[in-house]
């Protein structure tokens, strides 16, 4: 399976969001907006129902967007079982995409095993495979629509000529 256009984000699962936060900072990557304490309604981690709840962060680095996930809880998910293992930081590749369900289509064809999914409250769905492959853990497909295409141009829009002040901003 080949997915569609570019890759839009590097995903990193991280265990203190403020730490990874700085340590993007120091090497100029950001403003960083921040979704805290979001639960991930409507997911399903391995075909069971699961809400775990995270903290986001995003920056982008020219047109590459960097994605920071803190799990603050225990519920099961793609993010947990990350942590888990022992691991913590590059976790996933993500493609935006216009036809989620045509993408959703070519991954049961492609046999891709279905990992993480949900519907961020009825936002966007998205979706974590495991293709088997070294290019990451995981890959990510997220729906484009009207409130993910605001928050990816709200992050990059922030990051041009952004001047070092005011280096974490709330996104909610």
């Amino acid at each position: 399976m080949v997915l569609p256009g570019p890759i839009r984000q590097n995903g990193y699962v991280v265990r203190d969001l403020d730490k990874a936060i700085g340590a993007w900072l120091e090497v100029g990557v950001g403003p960083w907006l921040v979704l805290p304490h979001l639960r991930q309604i409507g997911s399903h981690y391995r075909g069971t129902p699961t809400e775990p709840v995270v903290s986001i962060a995003f920056a982008n680095s020219g047109d590459l967007q960097v994605e920071l996930i803190e799990q603050e809880d225990d519920a099961p998910s793609v993010y947990r079982e990350f942590l888990d293992a022992g691991r913590e930081g590059f976790h996933h590749l993500a493609w935006w995409v216009e036809d989620f369900d045509a993408v959703t289509r070519q991954a049961q064809d492609a046999t891709w095993p279905l990992v993480h999914s949900g519907d961020t409250g009825g936002m966007a769905r998205f979706a974590y495979y495991d293709p088997g492959g070294v290019t990451s853990t995981v890959v990510e497909v997220m729906e484009l629509t009207d409130a993910t295409r605001w928050m990816v141009a709200t992050v990059r829009d922030a990051s041009l000529g952004w001047d070092g002040l005011d280096p974490v901003r709330d996104l909610a």
